[in-house]
Parts: structure tokens; sequence; C-alpha cells
């Protein structure tokens, strides 16, 4: 099947073939005629799948067979949770729609406001935010919501887990009520399938990838060790194994910070990318990464949730996370749209249990390999991690003890705009 079979316009296709796009992917071939058919959608699919092109392409379609008035009105919003994964969702839309006679634009929070209100008011037709700086505008009267035709949430399920539960319904409570909903979610949780029960009518429900699965592209990893001796041994296999381009990831900030300092002193060149981070910091810090100026990207969950890495081949867990659904998430940069990835996870005695969690989710156990020199020693009496509270996944997300913070509130969370 080729994209010209699923009734895309011209334009796309010649924008599909400058990117090198021929055949479109399963959720692209199940999620674009359905979308083109004036449909509401709930779906599900692995990172690495084409999500953003299944709803970006029926989205430029559908507003650019109506646009002859001349005039920008806002008529499209996709929300999504991360600055980062608003500024690649409005990047596909650019690429995209670059033959068609649209405007676009981008708001997250952590930059300033003035440019993004400039370009509202020049007008856009299709607007990626993330929910706290869409607030923002919509409390300065910066931005008109009142002419939207077609609403996305992309990652409706980190959403959730961030706590933007409220501003969402807040959003909602502002848009026409007649409009086309789509809802892009990893999983189909219960929290996801009672918030698509009071905004989607009638859908189509496309799940693509089975639920909490791995990508089958993906080797995975044990190597016991002692937790002193992890970073020893995450150079050791960077640098005796040749791997060019890996990230690794921390549950902390100020452990992916430590991580990175510790790394760029054995001659490993790395970068931290967290919440503390400033927008142009975190930027620079993926692009190096991309072009191969930093061969290490130390992530947390929260801010590597989104990014997009062509082709990348390691994916280390320093720390295995406490929620099981978050090893999916991790290892879902990797082994992405039919590439090979291995997925490594670095594992002392007292994540046992955690690693028992993510194997009971993955239904298999996953191979465990000692490096000769780095097995652990088995008289060591384990130490058990505090673990967090589990009333909801927004506590899991708390601090580590030692670690200053308060957490920042849903409306603090970033959120800029660029022309697009």
């Amino acid at each position: 099947m080729s994209f010209a079979t699923l009734g895309l316009s011209s334009a796309l296709l010649r924008a599909l073939s400058e990117q090198g796009y021929t055949e479109p992917t399963p959720i692209q071939r199940q999620a674009i005629p359905t979308i083109l058919d004036k449909r509401d959608i709930m779906a599900s699919a692995q990172t690495g799948t084409g999500k953003t092109a299944a709803f970006t392409l029926p989205l430029l379609q559908r507003l650019s067979a109506d646009s002859g008035s001349g005039r920008h009105l806002l008529r499209a919003l996709v929300l999504t949770p991360t600055r980062e994964l608003a500024a690649q969702v409005a990047e596909s839309v650019k690429t995209y729609g670059r033959h068609l006679p649209l405007r676009s634009g981008v708001v997250f929070g952590g930059v300033n406001i003035k440019p993004q209100i400039e370009t509202l008011r020049d007008g856009v037709d299709i607007l990626v935010a993330t929910p706290g700086r869409l607030l923002d505008h919509m409390g300065q009267k910066t931005v008109d919501l009142s002419h939207i035709e077609i609403l996305v949430l992309d990652e409706a399920d980190r959403m959730l887990d961030m706590g933007f539960i409220r501003d969402i319904r807040r959003v909602l409570a502002a848009l026409p009520k007649q409009r086309q909903n789509l809802l892009f979610s990893a999983t189909f949780s219960d929290e996801i399938r009672k918030l698509a029960g009071g905004l989607l009518d009638s859908p189509e429900v496309i799940e693509v990838a089975r639920r909490n699965m791995a990508s089958e592209c993906v080797t995975h990893t044990v190597h016991p060790v002692e937790r002193e001796r992890k970073r020893e041994l995450l150079s050791f296999l960077i640098g005796t194994r040749d791997w060019g381009q890996v990230l690794v990831f921390t549950r902390t900030k100020h452990g992916a910070n430590r991580l990175a300092q510790q790394l760029e002193r054995d001659g490993i060149s790395a970068a931290a990318i967290h919440g503390n981070k400033s927008q142009t910091a975190r930027t620079r810090a993926l692009a190096d990464f991309k072009q191969g100026a930093v061969r290490v990207l130390v992530a947390t969950d929260l801010a590597a949730r989104g990014l997009d890495i062509d082709q990348l081949p390691h994916v280390v867990n320093f720390e295995l996370p406490h929620v099981p659904e978050d090893y999916v998430h991790r290892i879902g940069r990797t082994g992405r749209a039919g590439n090979e990835g291995a997925a490594v996870s670095l594992v002392c005695a007292d994540e046992h249990r955690l690693l028992a969690d993510i194997q009971k989710m993955l239904k298999r156990e996953i191979p465990q390999v000692v490096i000769p020199g780095y097995a652990p020693s088995s008289s060591r009496p384990a130490e058990p991690i505090a673990q967090p509270r589990m009333d909801s996944r927004r506590d899991q997300r708390r601090p580590a003890q030692g670690q200053s913070g308060k957490r920042a509130s849903p409306r603090s969370r970033p959120g800029g705009i660029s022309r697009a």
C-alpha cells in the first residue's frame, strides 16, 4: 500500500516523497482514512510507529481543503505533555505542510511569551501547545479557540501522569462543542478510557501494538552489578563495545547531572537533560546528541518522553524505574521503525523486585549477563529502596530523599512559539 491509496492530496504526497517516505505504517494506514472521514479516534501505538504523521497528514489535508478565505483562523489544536514533543510535532506540521497555504505555531513555557503573542496575532491555522502555556494565553486573551474544528490529544496517558487533567478540562470547556477529537495514548488505562468516554463521539478504536509490550526489534539484557560500580561498568561498556550513541535513564535530576559529570571525567562526552534545565540547554543538549557531538545523553523519564531520535542503537537503564510501564516508554526510544536496538539494564541487589515487576508485565524473563570483573558480591546484604506511595502515579514522581525541590504545579510546567 502507498500513501496515494489513502486519499492524500498531491501536495502532501510531494512532501512525503521529499522526506523519502513511500509506504504508510500500520497506524497510518488505519488512522488516516478514518480522520479524513471526520470521525473521532482513540488510538494506541508504540513510540516510533509513525503516530505523529498519522494525525498530522489528514489534519493538514482537512484544513487545506477549506482554506480559500485567505484568513488564518485557529482551526486545529494539538495538545502535548512536554515542550520537546510540542516542538517535534510542530516541526512535523511544518515539514508535511510545506506546500500548503497554512500557518502553524507552537507554544510552550520556559521561554518569552511575547513572540508567541505576536505570532498568534498574525494568525495561525494550527497550534501545537502544552496545557500550561495554552492556559496562560487563554488568561491573557491572546488566543481564540472559538473556531477549533479538530482537537488532538497526543500522549494523553503522559498528560494524565503529569497531572494535566484539570488543565485539559479547562481547555475542553473553551472549545466549540462540534469538533473532531483525536486521542493518542501509549496505553488504554482506565483513566484514559474514562477521559475518552467524556470526550469522544463513537470513536474508531485503533490499537496497533499489544498493551504494554516492548518493541520486538529490541534486545533486552540485564547486567547484575553492585550499586556503587554502576558508573564504572557503564563507562566500560561504552568504551569497550564502542557505543557511539547512548541514551541513559536515571530516576532523579540530581542523579542525571552527577552521572553526566562522572562520564565526562571518564573521557566520555555526555550531557544531562531534565526538567530543571532551561529550554535552551535542553534543546542544545538534544541537538548535540543527535549530531554526534555528545556521545551520551543522560535523562529522566519526564524529560525523555517524546524524544524523537532516529535509529538510536542503545538505551541504558542506569536505574530501573519504579513504574513498570515506564520501562516500555524508556526502551521505546530504540528499535524504532523496524530498526534494531538494545536495551541494557544495570541492576543491583535492591532492584530485584523492580526487575520482577517489569518481567511480569513483559510476560518473559530478561536474560542476565554478568560482565567479568563486575560480578556482584553474594555476601553483600541488599539495601531496600525507599518505595514511593502507590496511591497515584503523580506521587511516584516526587523527588528522592535528599533531593531539593518542590514539585512544580501543572500550570508552571513548560510550554514557546515558533513559526512552523
